[in-house]
Order: C-alpha cells, then sequence, then structure tokens
C-alpha cells in the first residue's frame, strides 16, 4: 500500500510492476508485526480446511510466518500450509478432468487465478501427463518444515502422506532415481508415530507402506542379477533376501489395516494397495530349484537387463530348451505351476511394479507355444490376473483376474474365471469363487494360500 485517497487505497502491484487503486473495503491492510501473529494464526486455523479459499489461507499462513518471531513457529503453520497447497492442486485436477475451470462456489475466485496466487507465493507444483491431460502435483515443501519442527503424530502421518503419493512420481525416472525414491518413501513412513494416531490414520499409513513396499520387491527383484548377469541401467546388486523382506514387508503392511476402520473415503485407496501387493505378491515366497525330472523352467540372462525364460524337462537340457522367451520384466520362477498331464505351464510374469500378466506355455502337435494374457487389454496401470488352478480333462484353467478402470481411476474390477485352455478366453466369470463350480472343486490349494484376492 502506497497511500490513501478518500475510501481507495493506492496499491503497487508487484507480479503486474503497475500501481492503481483497491477499494478500501475489499482488502485487509497488514502490518506484519509480531502482534498480529496470534490473529493471523487463527485466520490460518480457519480457512485451513475450507475448500474454494486455498489462495487467501496461503497468503495468511505467508503472513503470519513473516509476522511470527522466529522462535514461536510450529510446525502446524507449515501443516496448514502444505494441506491447503495440496487440495488446491487436487481441485486444479478434477476441474481439468472435467474440461472446466469453474468456480467451487458463486463469488470464489477460479482456479488458475488461485495457482497464480500460490505461485506468487512460492508454492511449487510439478506437471506430469496423466491420462492425457496435465496433472499437477505439491512439490510438498511446507510439508518437509513439518518433519523438522516437532509435529504432531497427525501432523507427521499428514506430512508422510503427502510426500509418498505414488501418482505424483513420474513415469519417466529411470530406475535408479526411482529406487532411491521409493526408498525414501519407505523410511520416511517408517518414520510417523503410529501409536498416536487414530485408527482410519494408521490404516492410511499401512495403505501407504503396502503399496511403497510391493514396488520396492519389484524393483528389488530387477536389482536381483540373474545368475550370470546383472541389474539394469547401473542399479545396485540385491539379494534373494532383499526381495524377500521387501514382499513380506508389503504383505505385513496390508494384513496390518483393520478393515472394520476404513474410512469411506480410504475404500479405493484400500483396494488399490491390495492389486499393488497382489502384483508383487511372488516377492514375498522363497525360490527352491524345480524338480530337474519333470516339466519345469529355468530363468537365464538375456540382453543387459533381460531374462530369457526356459522350458525343460528330463529330455531336454537348457542347450535344447522344448521352449524359450525373453523378457525384461521379472520372472517370479516360484509361481510355476504345471497341470497333471504335464502338458502345460502358468508361469507369473511381472513386466512393472504394479502389473503382472500369465505366461502359458502349452504342448500343440506342432510344438510348444506361449500365450501372454494380460490382466486388461486397456493399459490401466495396476492389475494382475493369476493362475488360480486346472480343471482335469477339460484343458480349462481357472484364474482370478482384478484391474483398474482406465477411465475411472476410483473403480477395481475383481473376477474369477474359467478360462478356455488353448485361447485363454473366458468361458465364465463371477465376482466371487463360491458363484463358479470349477472354483469349488479345483482351485490350486497353493493359489487360495497365496492370493490376496480372496481378502
Amino acid at each position: 500500500m502506497r497511500g490513501e485517497r478518500l475510501d481507495y487505497l493506492q496499491v503497487w502491484d508487484l507480479t503486474r510492476e503497475r500501481g492503481g487503486y483497491v477499494r478500501a473495503g475489499a482488502v485487509r491492510v497488514l502490518a506484519l508485526t509480531p502482534d498480529e501473529a496470534p490473529e493471523l494464526l487463527a485466520l490460518v486455523r480457519f480457512l485451513r480446511d475450507r475448500g474454494g479459499s486455498e489462495s487467501l489461507g496461503l497468503g495468511l499462513a505467508a503472513a503470519y510466518l513473516k509476522a511470527a518471531p522466529a522462535g514461536s513457529i510450529t510446525a502446524e503453520a507449515f501443516d496448514a500450509m502444505g494441506t491447503m497447497a495440496e487440495r488446491l492442486a487436487w481441485r486444479a485436477n478434477v476441474a481439468a478432468a472435467n474440461a472446466a475451470n469453474a468456480p467451487v462456489r458463486p463469488g470464489e475466485p477460479g482456479i488458475a487465478a488461485q495457482l497464480e496466487v500460490a505461485a506468487s507465493l512460492g508454492i511449487h507444483y510439478a506437471s506430469l501427463e496423466r491420462d492425457g491431460h496435465v496433472w499437477l502435483c505439491y512439490d510438498g515443501d511446507a510439508f518437509r518444515h513439518v518433519a523438522a519442527l516437532q509435529p504432531t503424530p497427525e501432523q507427521s502421518a499428514r506430512a508422510a502422506l503427502a510426500l509418498t503419493r505414488p501418482d505424483c512420481i513420474a513415469d519417466t525416472l529411470p530406475p535408479l532415481q526411482r529406487w532411491q525414491a521409493d526408498t525414501a518413501r519407505a523410511e520416511l513412513l517408517a518414520r510417523v508415530p503410529q501409536a498416536g494416531l487414530p485408527p482410519y490414520v494408521r490404516n492410511r499409513i499401512r495403505l501407504r507402506q503396502a503399496g511403497v513396499w510391493a514396488t520396492l520387491a519389484f524393483e528389488d527383484s530387477r536389482r536381483l542379477a540373474v545368475e550370470g548377469g546383472a541389474p539394469p541401467a547401473g542399479l545396485p546388486d540385491a539379494t534373494a533376501s532383499d526381495v524377500l523382506a521387501a514382499g513380506n514387508a508389503a504383505l505385513e503392511a496390508l494384513a496390518g489395516v483393520d478393515k472394520g476402520q476404513l474410512a469411506d473415503d480410504d475404500q479405493s485407496a484400500w483396494t488399490d494397495a491390495a492389486m499393488r501387493v497382489g502384483a508383487s505378491r511372488w516377492a514375498a515366497e522363497p525360490v527352491f530349484a524345480p524338480a530337474a525330472n519333470g516339466l519345469h523352467v529355468l530363468a537365464q540372462p538375456g540382453q543387459p537387463g533381460e531374462t530369457c525364460v526356459l522350458l525343460l524337462d528330463a529330455k531336454h537340457g537348457a542347450d535344447h530348451p522344448l521352449a524359450r522367451r525373453c523378457t525384461f520384466g521379472t520372472v517370479w520362477t516360484a509361481s510355476a505351476r504345471v497341470n497333471p498331464e504335464s502338458t502345460a505351464l502358468a508361469l507369473a510374469v511381472q513386466p512393472l511394479a504394479t502389473w503382472r500378466e500369465l505366461w502359458m506355455f502349452r504342448a500343440t502337435p506342432a510344438g510348444w507355444t506361449l500365450q501372454v494374457l494380460p490382466p486388461s487389454t486397456e493399459a490401466s496401470g495396476v492389475g494382475y490376473v493369476e493362475f488360480a488352478g486346472w480343471v482335469p480333462g477339460t484343458g480349462q484353467v481357472l484364474a482370478a483376474r482384478e484391474v483398474r478402470d482406465p477411465q475411472h481411476a476410483n473403480r477395481f474390477a475383481r473376477t474369477y474365471e474359467l478360462l478356455d485352455g488353448q485361447t485363454l478366453a473366458t468361458r465364465k466369470a463371477a465376482d466371487a469363487p463360491a458363484s463358479l463350480k470349477a472354483f469349488l472343486k479345483f482351485q490350486d490349494p497353493a493359489w487360495k494360500r497365496v492370493t490376496v484376492s480372496l481378502r
């Protein structure tokens, strides 16, 4: 403010480098003295959870931080600032998905105007491409300050959840940087004191931990060099114990969720976390050497970062396999299941951290063939399909499938299917195993023991 004239204030806009006048009743003049700090903090507390007023709340939070003496600033102001900045990004993403940039309530400023105010206050957002539109993610600077100012357990939990969001990690991140980022996410979540949290907040922490550890299990499996090979992209070596520990940590976190205390808003997060754990489920199972006299698979290194699957039996060794197929995904050899006639073998292969396919080797008059069944024909990012049993005498296969709807991020489909053994086409499907007679009679006990689809 540069002066007064009648009922107008003469002001200077630092952003536009232009002067002008505003009505005195339309603005509030702040001296930014320590005496004003308590009143400003009270206003920040009021606006913290009021959707649509994020730019005003951020401005008052910035004013409080400037007015308050350094020794009196606690984690509360930064927690409020981070909460409002993250909610503003969420509102912008919803507006973009709906192809609209309109205020939520009459009289509120538009999303673009509020983002402009936030930018002028030093609030930074990362722009990521998601499903054909730009996805804004708050960089979390305020939440990092929360962790350094002796926060309460709930403040620590909010900061950890905001800083570990999986949808705010760029898909283009190189493998080494992605592994480092996920390791840092796991460490940050582990530092949250869960003892002082409400049950529904503890659930949120465990759900996030389950997803992070499932991702780390896959990344550790990529770092685990196939015998005679090397991990891709310069990643440091891992051991089978690292993979096993990460896989079991994911299962323990998921099992620690109290389903009776899940908030309504957390139902989709519960399903999403379970699917991430399901995709990496075989990481929690130790690998044993297969019997050399029966039909089995052997993993060998191919090109850098590539694993080749060899189908062998008592008469065909690695030098002359029945079939050979290479992949840049993780081959879970412990998942191999052979039918009673030794004419088919099912195998779990995971090309991505949240995506697991079913490979089916089958003997034909022309030789052994391989068919790959993905969780979905549309790229939804999260899903798995797994072998659930053989149907004797028919050549049919039982499978469980769970996938996220690519058009609706919060919608999921879980089905139990009877597949044609030759084409892997779905013959019958149901939303519960009890609805399929074949599942009641022929489901594989090992599948029932390890699957998370029956949660």
